[in-house]
C-alpha cells in the first residue's frame, strides 16, 4: 500500500532538511563568542550571563534569526535588496527582539529603568547581525545551488 502524505507534511520535511543543512555552517563556539561580544560587557547582562538559561535563550534567538535570514535569502537571490527582504519578516524579527529583551528584563535585577532603551537596542543589533549572517549564508547556498 502507498503511504499518503499531505503537502503540508512534505513542506515541513523539506524545510527541516534545509534548516539542518544551513545550521551545519554554524558552530557553538561562534554562538558563545557572539553572546559574550554583545552582552558580556553590558552592565545589566554581564551578571546574568552566568545563568545557563539566559545564555541558552540568547542561542535560541540567534538560531531563529539565522534561520529566518537564511530562509528569506531566496528573495535576495532573485534580485530584492536586503532591506526589502527584511521588510518581509518585520513581524518575526520584532518578535525575536522583544522575546530576548523581555527575557533579560524578567531575569534582571530590577534596576533596568534607565538602561532599558540601550538594552533594547543591543538586542536589536544582536538579532540583526544573526539575521544578516543567515541571509548571506543562504544567498551563498543559493548561488552554489545547495538549497
Amino acid at each position: 500500500m502507498n503511504v499518503i502524505t499531505t503537502f503540508k507534511e512534505k513542506r515541513q520535511q523539506k524545510q527541516m532538511k534545509y534548516e539542518r543543512s544551513v545550521l551545519k555552517d554554524l558552530s557553538v563556539t561562534q554562538l558563545k563568542e557572539r553572546v559574550q561580544t554583545y552582552f558580556g560587557s553590558f552592565r545589566l547582562t554581564s551578571g546574568l550571563l552566568m545563568n545557563a538559561g539566559i545564555e541558552e535563550a540568547c542561542y535560541d534567538v540567534a538560531l531563529e534569526a539565522y534561520l529566518l535570514g537564511a530562509n528569506l535569502s531566496k528573495f535576495g537571490y532573485h534580485g530584492e535588496s536586503p532591506d526589502d527582504v527584511k521588510k518581509r519578516c518585520y513581524r518575526e524579527e520584532k518578535h525575536l527582539i522583544d522575546t530576548l529583551y523581555n527575557f533579560f528584563l524578567y531575569w534582571g535585577s530590577g534596576d533596568e529603568g534607565v538602561l532599558s532603551e540601550s538594552l533594547y537596542y543591543l538586542c536589536e543589533q544582536y538579532v540583526h547581525v544573526w539575521w544578516m549572517e543567515g541571509y548571506q549564508k543562504g544567498q551563498k547556498r543559493h548561488k552554489l545551488r545547495l538549497h
